[in-house]
Parts: structure tokens; C-alpha cells; sequence
């Protein structure tokens, strides 16, 4: 063992880590036994023990997934390699031998199908720089996590993140963390994430606080429905919907049928195929995702908060002022769209058309495409987070919540979904492909800050958000100039224009 190749034992046996400027990294540590086979739709079970010292210094796999279309993937850089033993986590900290740090979990985001804690942007550095221990996790996705099948339990990869929640509690103390200072955040997906773990009475004593970045609060109500999608996948693999019989599929089939139902549900959202509760949460946009299922969550997050307040834990919340222009633009669906589809959109979507006329009246220079990215900025964004922080506030818990709204030099994205991530981890020089050239290093220190500070002592540097004062912190302009700032009605004529 060397100061630059140092060693920790956890839960399963010796693993060699590396250190570079006063940060030690261990990565790819596996959390759980693989999850393949029949055992992609079991419960996880830890990791199976291993002799000797065991290298953790390269990243580990990912789990099955796609690569997200190329305009997006240009945005968010490299795609996971894909492996078997992806039930893995990465630890960076500033000190193995130390001890009383904070813990940071970071839970990584990508519609429930996506997404690897592998991604240059998650490098858990400048958290270690700052004094957290900073943990980034895999979970099963897609198919492999949350299809509902009559044999195999629900939300497999809500219950991954439970126990790599577990692990830390094992095992963080070697890195130097304390476990009795756990904050869970997430991003998109992995926002909704956090807000399904502080719904479940499985989570206690995992973690103190929670952030929440461009999430909302919404699950599948009804498994039922959930199953459908399921149901809809074997029948394009010719099989019987059954976790036997898909453990017994190549994984690159697998793939196949999650990547062409996921395509057919966003082409025709038809509730009648796929259930209106799978429509309804995941706007006709997600296609597997976390079920209520009476268990681990028991049923949709935000609804659950407000029926049982003891359940929350103070949080941070926000999201981005133009999160749905990174979905829009560069597929080309901004620039093509014209009032009349723009109205077929947003019925299809369940909104009233006319709502439009609202949002256009407070952006006289919008475009269809401008509007229409604004409206479900709102409706998958903004709203449940406006939601859970009343709900938060009215349970007497610490809320602060938060809106960024620095544009990007990438043109047209604004301040789109995921923009904040390099500034959250201030890792600017890995994000230029998201944040265009030259981004602003002084707003990445003031917003890394904030998370380090709720981290470690639970005010992030702003006054609670309380329902009679209802104070949100910008961070970079509010809005650039394709989402002026809203007018106060806007969220009201939305609320009464959403039909489902």
C-alpha cells in the first residue's frame, strides 16, 4: 500500500483505490452480486466476497441500456460501456483515514432507461476537494429495473438504490464519512429517485437530507397499467410476459423490444394501450419507471409526502428555467413546429390548447416551439417542484428551493435540462459540450458551494422556503430570452388547462 495507491477493507474484502491532488478516488466497487440471468428480475443480494486486494481504480460498467440519440449524446458526451457486474458505486474522498465527513450519494439521471454513474461529468473531485465524501451509484434501468412482471417484485431499481443506501451505512466510515451524515441527491431521473426514497418507509435511517434537481413527484398509480407496457414488450419478443421467460432473452433482444415500445408509446399514447396512469406520470415520454407498488413505494411520491410528513427529510429542490429545450432542440422540434401542432401537442398531452394563449401572451416573440417547451418546462418541472416544496413547508420541514437560470452558449438550448450539472459538480472543462465555451467559473464555485454547505450543515445559503414566503434562489440570470419570466398566471391557467 502507497499514499497513492491506498487500501480500505469494506463489507466483502480489501479494494486498492488511487490518489491524485489530495483527492482519493475508488471506483467501480461492487455493491450487489450481479444482476443478470434470472437474477436481473430478483430482489438484489450483496456482493459476493473476494480474496486478496481487489482494484478499484477504474470506472466500472453500466447497466443495458441504448445510446441516447446522437443530438442528445452531443450534448452529454460519452456513452457507459456495458457490462455485467454494473451494481457498482464510486467513492471519491479527501481523507480514507479521517473520519466525521460528510456523505454526498449521487443518483444519476436518464428516464429510467439511461445513464451510467460513469459519466465524466459525475467526477466526485471537487467534492472531495471540498470535504464530502462523495458516492455515485448504478441501479438496474429499464426492462431489467422496473418492468412489472406476475413474478418478480416490483421497482428493482428502487431497491437497488436501497442498498447501496445500505452499503454506505456499512461502509462509508473507511473512506473517512460519517453515515449519520448522508444527503442523497439526483438529477431528472434521479430526482425522482430521491423523492421515491423519501416516500418509502424502506429508507429509514439511510439518509438525513435530500436534493432534488429537475425531478418531479409522480409514479405509475396503477401496476396494472405498468404491466401493459410490460405485456406489449413480450409480445414484440414473442414470449410470455413472465420473468422466467424474459430472463431466458439475449440482453441485445431485450434491448430491442425496450427501445421499440419505448418509440411506440411516445408515437401514439394511446391510453387504451398503455394505461392512462403510465401516460399520465410519465407524459407519454417515459415508458418504465417506478410503480406504486404498496412496498417500497407505496404510492406516487409527492402524494405520499403529504399524507405522511414524518416521512420528510429537509430538502433542496429546483430545476432549470427552460428544462424542455434540451428535448426539443436539438431533435429539431422546436424549429419545426407551427401553431396547429402545437395545438395537436398539447392535446395529446392531456393540456387544453388554449393555454397557449396564455404563455404566448407574456412571450410576444416566442415561437410555437419556444411556447410549447415552456408549457412542459411547467407541467413535468416546474409545477411538482412548487408542489413538493409547499408540502415540504407546510410539514414544518427545512425547504429551500432554488431555479437555474444561466443560458448556454450552445445555441438555442437556454437554460436547458441538465445544464446545472457541471456547475453542481464544478466541472466545467468536462461540460463544454452542454455548457458551450468560456461558462462562468464563479457561478460553478457559488452553486457547488451551496451543495457542499447543505451537506454539511443544512443551509445552503439562502432563507427557507416557507408557503407564506415562498422565496426561490436564482442562480445565473432567471431566464434567457426565449423564457422571459413568467406572468403569475401562468401556473394557474396551467393547473386548470392539464385534463388528466
Amino acid at each position: 500500500m502507497s499514499d497513492t495507491e491506498p487500501e480500505v477493507t469494506v463489507r466483502g474484502g480489501r479494494i486498492r483505490g488511487r490518489t491524485a491532488a489530495g483527492v482519493s478516488a475508488f471506483l467501480g466497487i461492487p455493491y450487489a452480486a450481479p444482476a443478470v440471468g434470472a437474477a436481473r428480475f430478483e430482489l438484489p443480494r450483496p456482493a459476493p466476497s473476494w480474496d486478496g486486494v481487489r482494484p478499484a481504480q477504474q470506472l466500472g460498467p453500466a447497466c443495458l441500456q441504448s445510446p441516447y440519440p446522437g443530438p442528445i449524446r452531443a450534448l452529454l458526451g460519452e456513452s457507459p460501456v456495458i457490462g455485467d457486474d454494473y451494481l457498482n458505486l464510486n467513492v471519491w474522498t479527501p481523507d480514507p483515514g479521517g473520519s466525521g465527513l460528510p456523505v454526498m450519494v449521487w443518483i444519476h439521471g436518464g428516464a429510467f432507461t439511461r445513464g451510467a454513474n460513469s459519466l465524466p461529468l459525475y467526477d466526485g473531485s471537487a467534492f472531495a476537494r471540498d470535504g464530502v465524501v462523495l458516492v455515485s451509484i448504478n441501479y438496474r434501468l429499464g426492462i431489467s429495473g422496473f418492468a412489472v412482471l406476475p413474478d418478480a417484485p416490483m421497482n428493482r431499481g428502487l431497491h437497488d438504490q436501497l442498498l447501496a443506501l445500505r452499503w454506505v451505512q456499512d461502509n462509508i466510515a473507511a473512506f473517512g464519512g460519517d453515515p449519520g451524515r448522508v444527503t442523497v441527491f439526483g438529477e431528472s431521473a434521479g430526482a425522482m429517485s430521491v423523492a421515491s426514497l423519501l416516500a418509502s418507509p424502506r429508507s429509514a435511517g439511510l439518509f438525513e437530507r435530500a436534493i432534488m434537481q429537475s425531478g418531479n413527484g409522480s409514479a405509475v398509480a396503477d401496476p396494472a397499467d405498468a404491466a401493459r407496457v410490460t405485456a406489449a414488450m413480450a409480445e414484440f419478443l414473442g414470449i410470455g410476459a413472465t420473468a422466467a421467460e424474459f430472463a431466458a432473452v439475449a440482453p441485445d433482444r431485450l434491448q430491442s423490444a425496450q427501445d421499440a415500445i419505448g418509440l411506440a408509446l411516445t408515437l401514439e399514447p394511446d391510453p387504451q394501450r398503455w394505461g392512462a396512469s403510465v401516460l399520465g406520470s410519465g407524459l407519454g415520454v417515459m415508458s418504465l419507471f417506478p410503480v406504486a407498488d404498496g412496498d417500497v413505494l407505496p404510492g406516487p411520491q409527492a402524494k405520499v409526502l403529504a399524507e405522511r410528513p414524518e416521512r420528510i427529510r429537509p430538502l433542496l429542490i429546483g430545476n432549470t428555467s427552460e428544462e424542455f429545450r434540451f428535448f426539443t432542440v436539438p431533435a429539431g422540434l422546436a424549429a419545426a413546429l407551427d401553431a396547429n401542432a402545437l395545438s395537436a401537442l398539447l392535446a395529446r398531452s392531456g393540456i387544453d390548447p388554449d393555454v397557449a394563449k396564455v404563455y404566448f401572451a407574456a412571450r410576444p416573440d416566442a415561437t410555437p416551439g419556444d411556447v410549447y417547451s415552456a408549457i412542459i418546462t411547467d407541467v413535468a418541472f416546474r409545477t411538482d417542484t412548487m408542489r413538493i416544496a409547499d408540502i415540504v413547508a407546510s410539514a414544518g420541514a427545512a425547504c429551500h428551493v432554488y431555479e437555474f437560470g444561466w443560458p448556454s452558449g450552445v445555441d438555442g438550448i437556454g437554460s436547458c435540462h441538465a445544464l446545472e450539472l457541471p456547475f453542481v459538480f464544478d466541472n466545467l472543462a468536462l461540460g463544454t459540450t452542454l455548457t458551450g465555451p468560456n461558462p462562468p467559473q464563479p457561478l460553478a464555485g457559488e452553486m457547488h458551494r451551496a451543495w457542499v454547505d447543505f451537506a454539511e450543515h443544512g443551509d445552503p445559503g439562502w432563507a427557507r422556503y416557507e408557503t407564506a414566503a415562498p422565496l426561490v434562489r436564482h442562480f445565473g440570470s432567471p431566464a434567457s430570452s426565449t423564457g422571459a419570466p413568467r406572468a403569475l398566471d401562468e401556473l394557474d391557467a396551467l393547473h386548470a388547462a392539464v385534463r388528466h
